[in-house]
């Protein structure tokens, strides 16, 4: 058990640098949700189900919008399947797991949990689900809080401030730091032009064409590159 509680805390600890930037991401969540007009309770409980900053903050946009459901599920769904490939990444180390930890292992899967974790598997001697849960546990709690304040905050902020320039703003700073190589510049740029482009689509669909067409591009110029 020692070893276990071991790997947990080491867990916690190598996540708190990641504070830096969930803190601020969850906060602008809420404020976010606030201005696009969604009730505290259900911006609590999108956070609690969905979990995943990027797909939260484009349903809060398309909420906003008053897209379709369909455009907004369908959207969520895939800005999400990065997290498959994720899951088949980590299924390996956790196979010998109880569906039990599976299912909670699963629910709590971030990019910051995965990349954390999956270094740490390759460098170090850990209990790897304590570790994994310490990592991921301790975001979600934090997204969770900083959502709450995010709402909290939101909500005294006059609605003549109109801050639903937020969310856009978010989606271009993530896009800027993720575009390391060429097939992410690919899918940056070429989502975010058709994103641009089909704004006047009906349906909202632009975004969700738009990400269609980045994961594409991403995939074309990968290809190629092989």
């Amino acid at each position: 058990m020692s070893a276990a509680r071991d790997s947990f805390r080491t867990g916690v600890i190598d996540c708190i640098p990641l504070m830096l930037g969930v803190i601020p991401f969850g906060l602008i969540a809420g404020v976010a949700a606030v201005s696009a007009g969604i009730p505290a309770v259900h911006t609590v409980g999108m956070s609690v189900i969905i979990f995943a900053g990027a797909s939260q903050l484009a349903a809060i946009e398309l909420i906003g919008q008053d897209a379709p459901a369909l455009v907004i599920v369908l959207t969520v769904l895939i800005i999400n399947l990065r997290m498959m490939m994720y899951s088949a990444s980590l299924a390996p180390h956790f196979q010998k797991l109880n569906e039990r930890w599976k299912v909670l292992l699963s629910y709590i899967l971030t990019d910051q949990a995965f990349a954390v974790s999956i270094i740490k598997f390759e460098q170090s001697e850990v209990k790897k689900h304590w570790y994994y849960f310490g990592v991921a546990i301790t975001l979600w709690i934090v997204w969770q809080i900083a959502t709450i304040v995010g709402i909290v905050v939101g909500t005294s902020i006059p609605a003549e401030w109109n801050l639903g320039f937020t969310v856009p703003l978010i989606f271009l700073t993530l896009s800027i730091t993720a575009m390391k190589d060429r097939p992410s510049i690919a899918a940056g740029v070429g989502g975010g032009v058709i994103a641009v482009v089909g704004a006047g689509l009906p349906f909202n669909l632009g975004l969700l064409i738009g990400s269609l067409c980045g994961i594409a591009a991403g995939l074309i110029v990968a290809e190629g590159g092989n």
